[in-house]
């Protein structure tokens, strides 16, 4: 299922500023300047200890500087600017680079952008209960669970209604084993939410923390999540690693960018027929919440999806096999 796609390579937030070091237009055109300045096209985690910044011209570095800091090796430059660190940098961690360059006629470039560092020991997971609604304080949510070991560093979670390109939560560093629930909760109404990144599985308070889940807290009050709907979650490398759509009846089909991100769902690979059908969520409640059969293999199919019944909804735990019957 690797594809690369227009939805998952959303763009890098940047702060570019600009230098043309030149003084008359005539001039630079009698002597041969060039007055294009190079243009910041990508950066690119490669490995634990190495970065790739990506430059529409080949450019020098000037400087260069991390927070938090961090010890550089080397640096190669060309179009290409490789970084490579003294030591690995930890799995998914959050890092701003700020970069000054210019290009062979001194015109320079200033950038600063976020990423995360690289992260190889992705968790096996899959989507495995979904509550839709919102009933203060029990708020929607989203509840992973994992089929083996790993770290949860730089995964992204998009939600189509929400944006089709930008990612509703960007997972940072934690440390997960095989047979865990997480549960990402899609807004914070109370206090005491903390976000639970360590072994402590009790710490977070607020309703639908579980004891021992991994209780993780998407912040302020807004609707993220809707009846029709599509979630997708995707790795450094733009791999779909579980997908699930959702439609309320044929009616509503099409809204909340719902039918665009099933045809690219479907494009993507991998993901034809009974796999991109909609999972129909006729029915739920705030107590009836969307569940994978988890008696069945973990594979991305609308048939491995029922509605539990009122009042079964089981954030942090197993779902509850009792279905809802209209």
């Amino acid at each position: 299922m690797k594809k690369t796609c227009f939805f998952c390579r959303f763009a890098i937030p940047v702060l570019l500023i600009f230098s043309a070091c030149s003084t008359d237009g005539g001039i630079q055109q009698i002597l041969g300047t060039s007055v294009e300045a190079p243009v910041f096209l990508d950066l690119k985690p490669v490995s634990s200890t190495e970065i790739v910044f990506t430059f529409s011209l080949p450019v020098r570095v000037v400087s260069l500087n991390f927070d938090p800091g961090v010890e550089t090796e080397s640096i190669e430059e060309g179009r290409e600017v490789r970084i490579t660190f003294t030591r690995p940098l930890e799995e998914g961690k959050r890092v701003t680079a700020d970069i000054l360059v210019e290009d062979s006629d001194r015109n320079s470039l200033n950038v600063i952008v976020p990423f995360r560092a690289r992260n190889d020991r992705i968790p096996a997971l899959v989507f495995n209960e979904i509550r839709t609604e919102n009933n203060k304080p029990k708020a929607e949510f989203v509840e992973f669970f994992t089929l083996g070991p790993g770290n949860l560093g730089a995964l992204r979670l998009f939600i189509a209604g929400y944006s089709l390109s930008k990612p509703v939560y960007e997972f940072s560093p934690v440390e997960v084993g095989a047979g865990e629930y997480i549960v990402l909760h899609l807004r914070t109404t109370e206090e005491g939410c903390v976000d639970e990144t360590g072994t402590d599985l009790a710490l977070s308070g607020g309703a639908d923390a579980h004891g021992s889940a991994r209780d993780l807290w998407i912040a302020g009050n807004t609707k993220l999540l809707r009846k029709t709907d599509a979630l997708w979650l995707v790795d450094q490398d733009d791999r779909i690693l579980d997908a699930v759509l959702l439609c309320e009846n044929s009616a509503e089909w099409g809204k909340n960018n719902s039918a665009a991100a099933a045809d690219f769902l479907n494009r993507s690979g991998g993901w034809a027929g009974d796999q991109a059908s909609a999972v129909v969520t006729a029915g739920t409640t705030n107590t009836r919440t969307i569940c994978r059969d988890e008696d069945l293999p973990a594979a991305p199919r609308a048939g491995n999806w029922y509605i539990t019944a009122t009042s079964s909804a089981t954030p942090g735990k197993p779902n509850n096999p009792k279905r809802y019957v209209p």
